[in-house]
């Protein structure tokens, strides 16, 4: 036969697969679609080309490696890995017969849209997902996730092939010393430094290749394969800008130490939410504290004032380890990658926080049920109330009657009724004249987790709508205050517990510096007196001095 022109199409092996086009190629070898002539079926045949310009070592080593490619598909019963029919010799090389799948590679799709709907991806993810947790308890490391290995079949499907340098347990080695084998910007970082993989090696890759899916294009790729490994190594991948939901679940996978990334398990249900179109608010205990430098803010911002376009995942709130009385969302956190205990001027509730009855019901009611069992809507929430603050209005020229200007023992100035007094409850501070069924809260957030105060609210409305009894949003934009990045949120409920009622609350968060600190400006009533106390938060807004501003 004649070699250089490889293997004629028509060709039959075995005395029944019939050889037609060429499928894929690779690095390795070809992938032909041909036809069964005993089960009239159409299968894909790997060739394996890279023998035929080898000295007769590395063939050796070659042809070994297809044959254990071919025991390691075996040992997986999967419905999302291609299943492996039978494994011939013919020109003195193994040749793997395969199932044949009709669709894409998952490259191949990327490359032809430009990029693929996160929640498309997330879905992609999960079958990968799947069938590497089925290899993984078969003993077998895939190594090679990559898109070109992920095949997507017109009918839904999703399967993962090549399993050409998986590594099985039990078998000895066959790469030599030294070598690396695999698509290098798909590499996990422990693989190239010559580390031993594990399952979360090839997590990692998912990660890549997932990013890759949404970006359309490699995160890690370089001029070179010298440089490419160095950014593997050393360098983090650009911001996922068309990630959504998904971003911070490829931000977890990528982490580059092995301790640090999710398990299978935690990926799983990460991607599930990711698919749903609800931010992984796991992901937070695997990402580190992002933050887009204060001159590329707006620059990233839609044209409604958004920030869905900011280079980055928007990281999720961390996950409670313990509830703190006032609001179910001030926890006590610790910060992913640091590792260091947060202390904070004020105790976090999260930046947006929630004060009085309403914060309290939502710790005790948890899941979202009422204290007493029943279903409460809160009534249809008035349209009348003024737009939100879009510049600072300055300080009041003068304290109106009846108030005063207090200097907090935290830092803080503002004015407030002379009737109302200070109150600290487990950590918040609250001024207020009746125990809180009136009040206004002030926190503060030294080091935020959010890269700016809008999205940080959105997540907090995430987290409420369903805990808070007959939660109704106003409304929730953003805004400036003070000429810095700003968040209006305004909400109504139905209190059942501590003051029981129809309520009404207002929250200004904004940013007093280029990453924090973050500061939460909240008053909440009763609804029947909202329209007086909603001009107590204008005043309050106007009159307010963060900590080390001038009097």
């Amino acid at each position: 036969m004649d070699r250089s022109q490889g293997t004629a199409a028509g060709l039959v092996l075995a005395g029944r697969y019939r050889l037609g086009e060429v499928l894929g190629r690779g690095g390795m070898g070809k992938v032909w679609r041909a036809h069964d002539e005993v089960l009239h079926r159409t299968v894909a045949v790997k060739e394996l080309t890279a023998g035929l310009y080898v000295a007769e070592a590395d063939r050796l080593v070659l042809h070994a490696r297809t044959q254990k490619e071919a025991r390691a598909a075996a040992r997986i019963t999967h419905p999302g890995v291609v299943t492996v029919h039978d494994v011939i010799e013919y020109d003195k090389r193994p040749w793997i017969v395969m199932q044949y799948v009709d669709g894409p590679s998952l490259a191949d799709e990327a490359k032809e849209k430009g990029d693929i709907a996160p929640r498309e991806a997330a879905r992609i993810g999960l079958h990968v997902l799947s069938a590497l947790r089925a290899a993984h308890s078969a003993g077998v490391l895939h190594r090679d996730v990559k898109p070109g290995n992920v095949l997507l079949a017109r009918s839904g499907q999703v399967l993962l092939t090549d399993f050409g340098i998986a590594a099985i347990e039990g078998d000895s080695t066959i790469t030599r010393t030294g070598e690396l084998v695999g698509s290098i910007d798909y590499l996990a970082p422990e693989r190239v430094r010559g580390g031993d993989p594990g399952p979360a090696s090839d997590l990692w890759s998912l990660g890549a290749t997932l990013y890759t899916a949404v970006e359309g294009r490699s995160p890690f790729r370089r001029t070179s394969p010298i440089s490419t490994m160095q950014a593997v190594v050393t360098e983090e991948p650009p911001p996922p800008v068309n990630a959504g939901p998904l971003g911070p679940v490829i931000t977890a996978l990528l982490r580059k130490d092995p301790a640090d990334r999710p398990t299978a398990a935690e990926t799983e249900q990460m991607l599930l939410d990711a698919m749903e179109g609800r931010e992984p608010r796991s992901a937070q205990a695997h990402v580190p504290t992002q933050r887009v430098p204060e001159e590329d803010r707006f620059a990233y911002a839609g044209p409604d004032g958004s920030t869905a376009r900011l280079p980055g995942p928007v990281p999720s709130t961390p996950t409670p380890t313990a509830p703190v009385a006032g609001h179910p969302s001030a926890p006590v956190t610790r910060r992913a990658g640091s590792r260091r205990w947060r202390t904070v001027l004020v105790v976090v509730v999260a930046a947006a926080v929630l004060g009085g009855a309403g914060g309290l019901a939502a710790m005790k009611y948890g899941q979202g049920a009422s204290a007493d069992g029943r279903t409460t809507t809160a009534p249809t929430a008035p349209r009348t109330t003024p737009p939100p603050t879009a510049t600072d209005p300055g300080p009041a020229p003068e304290i109106p009657d009846g108030w005063r200007r207090v200097d907090d023992p935290a830092g803080f100035s503002l004015v407030v009724p002379k009737d109302w007094t200070r109150e600290v409850n487990e950590g918040q501070i609250d001024y207020t004249p009746d125990g809180g069924a009136h009040r206004i809260r002030i926190s503060v957030d030294p080091d935020p987790d959010f890269d700016h105060p809008y999205l940080h609210m959105q997540n907090m409305e995430e987290q409420l709508a369903d805990r808070l009894p007959g939660y109704q949003r106003i409304r929730l934009e953003k805004n400036i205050f003070r000429d810095r990045p700003s968040s209006l949120w305004e909400f109504t409920w139905h209190e059942t517990q501590d003051h029981a009622g129809p309520r009404h609350g207002i929250d200004q968060m904004y940013y007093g510096g280029s990453g924090g600190p973050e500061y939460a400006l909240y008053l909440t009533a009763p609804q029947e007196s909202w329209e007086t106390s909603r001009e107590k938060f204008d005043i309050m807004l106007r009159s307010w001095r963060a900590p080390g501003a001038q009097s």
